[in-house]
């Protein structure tokens, strides 16, 4: 019978505390939050840019950093995406931990590199379910999941029915919220139907679901800081729908 060297042993048994271990270990944070941007065929390049600028103001805006920071564990995990037809979902920037003023800036600043790459019809469906995909495989624990939605219009050309997805992310206890945007270069609202209401009948669900609207360039940076204090805090409004 072999005798066991108590430092082979020893040095095996390290192997299982290693660097690479522990970074798999779960991290605990008060937030979930998926951004689901809109970039299909009616979002020109230069409204890509704008859009990302828009989520880079607001997230970085200390009323926000404020909200994270005093929120349950003191920081929020967050990923950014740009949807399109079923087959076009993209990451522009992947789950990130945002904790302080400086991760904020961090996530800002990535956001704004990547090329487009998202394209197509609207396939809101498809978004849906590839955002709960990235909740749901992850390394990441909250007691909160949402996915945010932003789009100027609640068609689904492709892909899964809207309620049927919505359904889906629903029973896996994933609130979706929503950004109904109007109108990015012009005042008024352009749309031939009520989106607002399109949005709280066919694709916001969950606890507390609400959407918020933004009516032109100069309220969309505002739309988005209110609706993350709103999810961050956890403290959705008592009415499903908010103008801006």
């Amino acid at each position: 019978m072999l005798r066991r060297n108590p430092i082979v042993f020893l040095l095996l048994l390290s192997c299982f505390w290693s660097p690479t271990a522990k970074a798999q270990e779960r991290i605990e944070v008060g937030l979930e939050l998926v951004l689901l941007a809109d970039a299909t065929g009616s979002i020109d390049d230069a409204e890509i840019l704008f859009q990302r600028e828009g989520y880079a103001k607001a997230i970085t805006n200390p009323d926000v950093i404020s909200a994270i920071t005093t929120s349950i564990y003191g920081k929020i995990a967050v990923t950014y995406v740009e949807w399109g037809d079923s087959s076009s979902q993209d990451v522009v920037v992947g789950w990130r931990i945002i904790d302080s003023a400086e991760a904020a800036q961090k996530f800002a600043a990535d956001l704004l590199l990547p090329p487009r790459r998202a394209r197509g019809y609207n396939a809101i469906g498809s978004a849906l379910l590839f955002g709960k995909s990235l909740i749901e495989n992850n390394n990441i624990w909250s007691f909160r999941q949402v996915i945010d939605i932003s789009a100027d219009s609640a068609n689904n050309w492709s892909g899964p029915p809207i309620g049927l997805a919505r359904d889906e992310v629903v029973n896996s206890n994933i609130t979706i919220n929503g950004l109904a945007v109007l109108c990015r270069y012009c005042s008024g609202r352009p749309n031939n139907y009520d989106l607002e209401a399109a949005f709280s009948e066919l694709i916001i669900g969950g606890n507390g679901a609400f959407v918020i609207t933004a009516d032109n360039s100069n309220t969309f940076a505002n739309a988005v800081r209110k609706k993350l204090i709103l999810e961050i805090a956890d403290n959705p409004p008592s009415d499903r729908s908010i103008p801006e």
